[in-house]
């Protein structure tokens, strides 16, 4: 039936297979996206939102790369919250509300404008694999579809398992039938198959609540965006809200506990540690009266509402009965209870950095069948195996973000260097360099990288240089200007801090506790030439200057790991005839294949000293 040979086929539709497929056909490769249901396509499956700590930097490197995800994100956002400014730059993390419908909408928009993308509906229940090489796909109606390189990006399809108490369906989501035969398939030809849960919350009929019970959480008075593109800002903003459970709540929950499948021995698997159940939270910190429930709307114009932090598979009238428990979910009607839904993956220290399989040649993995959880992890993963992919076919080299390039770079090295046995989050505190990482300035980091591939088109370089000779333009002045006490100390006075007795740079004065650039425009001739630049050149240039010496000396750390980064080791070294390796270095250098100095270092297991015992035996 369908004759053409493709250069890649992306398998799911979900955040990882939609941004592999855009990446691979915006590069130019002839791609097809084979989902279950065209209707699902960039399906939210769990909570209405992108971004959050770690997750919005993320996204923001997916937007400076080319990737549709922030775009998207922004064409549909219904709230937006810049996270952690409390803390330094390093910690700030945007985070959109979006409406389901609209963002699921616009991502099938965007594909169906991308050039060189064909889609298909069906399963694909095999791989067509020859001489450890994939050459295509065979769907469920039985239809063979060659390619040149495959992407996998399942989600939670293969084998899915939906448990609500102690009922079981199969299913990759609520009312979607699961996925077989490519996880039988993939074990024959030598892979290691794992199990893996996750959880979703009930959703409430939002006209049965009572938010006058509520506290009220607004999005932000000057809302940001994703995109470095001009996607359109946010003039109005829907709010959530947050309530709390309490003791009444629990002792509900605990009811159900005999017939949960997590206590039961139904699930042995293992759920996302930083997203528990709310069961798993009242037993797990059994000395908390109360735990925190966002209650967030679905989209602008629907009255479905999601029950962030209620995520359960306990049964559907344990559920209801202990919602009705929380202030002003007195009248709740669900529309649907929580479940939570068990799912197989393959541990990544099977993968290249390309995220290419090591037993199967251009096979690509993205997403949760990984061991990911969230859109954004699974997004960032989806736009390097789609690259790597294009690259392959077109007999390109590797491409692949280092640490101190990217979170995403973060997040795929932990994956194939140290593996996962539980649903892998990002947090900023996973990434060393985190303050050269900032969501501020992912452009600058990656927009150049991503026009040499090809994929960045260069409306977005010129910005970002227009941004970047702007900023130090804005930096210079500041450095420039003296200002005379007269002048600062009443500025200095209205944020409590000491006056000066001499002129000072204004830029020296800027690195004061406090002291922000919006303060110093008070002074008028500031003003004047810093209100010239747009919000985005004024952050830059205002981090660059409070922050300029722990970014130097962050750099200097980068330089240093580079040294070991530009030590390779043979791809066929032999770990078993160096005797000082310790049994445990040994074996898990032998399984992960380090490319690198570094990257050994970075293994789980590896000390010190099996490093320094590789560097003497390459030494010589």
């Amino acid at each position: 039936m369908i004759s053409e040979i493709y250069d890649v086929i992306v398998v799911g539709a979900g955040h990882a297979g939609c941004e592999a497929a855009a990446a691979a056909a915006n590069l130019g490769s002839k791609t097809l996206l084979v989902t279950m249901n065209m209707q699902t396509i960039g399906q939210m499956s769990c909570n209405p939102a992108m971004g959050g700590i770690a997750k919005g930097q993320i996204v923001r490197e997916i937007d400076a790369m080319g990737g549709y995800s922030g775009i998207v994100a922004d064409k549909s956002a219904i709230q937006f919250k810049m996270l952690n400014l409390s803390k330094g730059p390093a910690m700030w993390s945007p985070r959109t509300q979006n409406d389901r419908m609209l963002f699921a909408e616009e991502w099938r928009l965007a594909l169906e404008n991308t050039p060189n993308l064909d889609f298909f509906q069906d399963m694909v229940k095999q791989l067509i694999v020859e001489n450890n090489k994939v050459t295509g796909v065979v769907t469920s109606l039985g239809i063979e579809i060659k390619a040149k390189s495959v992407v996998l990006t399942n989600g939670t399809f293969l084998n899915g398992l939906i448990h609500v108490g102690d009922k079981q369906l199969g299913g990759g989501r609520m009312g979607e039938p699961r996925a077989f035969g490519i996880t039988e398939q993939l074990v024959t030809l030598g892979f290691e198959a794992g199990r893996m849960k996750t959880g979703t919350p009930p959703r409430v009929d939002g006209r049965s609540l009572d938010y006058s019970k509520m506290e009220e959480q607004k999005g932000d008075e000057n809302p940001q965006k994703f995109s470095y593109l001009d996607t359109p800002k946010l003039t109005k903003q829907l709010s959530c809200h947050i309530v709390y459970t309490n003791e009444t709540v629990h002792d509900i929950l605990r009811e159900g506990f005999d017939r949960s499948p997590m206590f039961n021995g139904t699930i042995q698997s293992l759920g996302p540690r930083y997203c528990p159940s709310i069961e798993d939270k009242i037993n797990r910190f059994a000395e908390r009266n109360r735990h925190q429930l966002f209650v967030e709307p679905e989209g602008w114009k629907t009255v479905e509402i999601y029950v962030n932090g209620f995520s359960s598979s306990l049964p559907e009238d344990v559920q209801i009965k202990a919602m009705k428990q929380i202030p002003g979910f007195e009248n709740v009607k669900v529309f649907r209870p929580g479940y939570a839904i068990e799912y197989d993956y393959f541990p990544p220290t099977q993968l290249k950095h390309t995220l290419e399989t090591k037993l199967i040649d251009n096979l690509y993995f993205a997403g949760q069948i990984n061991g990911t959880t969230g859109y954004e992890e699974a997004a960032g993963q989806g736009l390097i195996a789609g690259i790597n992919a294009h690259n392959k076919v077109h007999e390109k080299g590797d491409f692949i973000l280092n640490r101190d390039e990217a979170y995403i770079g973060v997040l795929i090295d932990d994956l194939i260097t140290k593996g996962t046995e539980e649903p892998y989050r990002m947090f900023t505190s996973r990434a060393e360099y985190r303050l050269l990482l900032r969501q501020d300035n992912a452009d600058i980091r990656l927009t150049e990288k991503a026009y040499q591939l090809g994929l960045a088109k260069e409306d977005r370089l010129r910005k970002m240089e227009t941004k970047v000779s702007e900023s130090q333009a804005l930096e210079e002045f500041l450095r420039e200007t003296s200002l005379k006490p007269g002048i600062i100390n009443p500025v200095l006075e209205s944020i409590e801090s000491n006056p000066v007795d001499q002129a000072y740079r204004a830029a020296q004065i800027l690195t004061r506790p406090h002291m922000t650039l919006g303060k110093l425009d008070e002074i008028d001739f500031i003003k004047e030439v810093s209100g010239q630049y747009n919000d985005e050149v004024r952050e830059q240039a205002e981090i660059n200057i409070k922050y300029k010496g722990y970014i130097e000396k962050e750099k200097e750390n980068v330089a240093k790991l580079n040294r070991l980064e530009n030590i390779k080791i043979p791809e066929d070294f032999d770990y078993t005839k160096l005797s000082s390796l310790s049994a445990e270095a040994k074996q898990k250098m032998s399984n992960v294949r380090p490319k690198t100095i570094a990257q050994a270092g970075r293994i789980s297991g590896v000390s010190p000293a099996d490093i320094n015992v590789l560097l003497v035996y390459l030494g010589r």
